[in-house]
């Protein structure tokens, strides 16, 4: 089983050593991996694993049955044997961009819960754009504004972002109603990773984030959609102030 090393609050390390633990025609399986795995709406981390003698970019991230698989492309060399040693090297850029778009999407989600009593029915997480997707739900352009000012002005407080694991029973506790769609976790997941905004939000999520609002930037809602009976979806982008 592949170790998530970024769990629970190490989510902004891109560079990393980890021993080969199995390789297959295209993938390779670490013991212990600071990748993120797609997952949660959030597209997987990309980079590079080198090694003595190869390298390879690392283009797809996937759980498979406990591991995390790194699907390769661009291999120079052999691929590496298991017992060897490789070096991660994540897309930073493309990883800081992912950590500010989900806490922003946080945020927008616990403004509609709290203004609209609107749950988040999905969302996906891109570094340019992103989407979420609330019911029930039927917004005028003022709701947008709305939602889009107090999300602004939460931010602007610049609120500490933790990241910890919790006790299940304590999650399943204090998670407020429609906040988050813990019945879809299996039973046996215990502890959870939770991420709480300072007297703001609280929230189960295995996404990376930043660790202030302050770095989030700015939110600006691009454009809003009906996707059928009660559901809306809101599209924005960030800025960086």
């Amino acid at each position: 089983m592949t170790e998530q090393r970024y769990l629970p609050d190490e989510d902004d390390v891109t560079e990393f050593e980890a021993t080969v633990a199995e390789v297959g025609d295209d993938y390779v399986v670490l013991d212990g991996t600071y990748f993120y795995p797609e997952g949660g709406g959030q597209p997987a981390d990309r980079g590079e694993l080198s090694w003595d003698g190869g390298s390879a970019a690392v283009t797809k991230v996937r759980k498979n049955h406990g591991d995390v698989r790194h699907y390769v492309e661009e291999v120079s060399g052999d691929l590496p044997d298991p017992g060897q040693t490789v070096r991660g090297d994540i897309d930073a850029e493309r990883r800081e961009a992912h950590r500010r778009m989900h806490t922003a999407q946080h945020v927008v989600s616990r403004v509609v819960l709290d203004e609209y009593g609107a749950e988040t029915a999905g969302n996906q997480i891109h570094a340019d754009r992103s989407r979420i997707d609330f019911e029930p739900a039927d917004f005028s352009e003022d709701d947008v504004a709305k939602i889009e000012r107090l999300s602004n002005e939460a931010i602007e407080r610049d609120l500490a972002v933790t990241k910890a694991e919790r006790p299940r029973e304590e999650v399943e506790d204090q998670t407020d109603e429609g906040r988050a769609l813990l019945n879809l976790i299996p039973d046996h997941v215990d502890p959870l990773r939770v991420v709480e905004v300072e007297d703001f939000d609280y929230c189960p999520c295995g996404g990376t984030h930043v660790d202030s609002l302050g770095a989030v930037g700015r939110i600006e809602i691009i454009d809003r959609t009906s996707k059928g009976e009660e559901t809306e979806r809101i599209e924005f982008v960030l800025s960086e102030s």
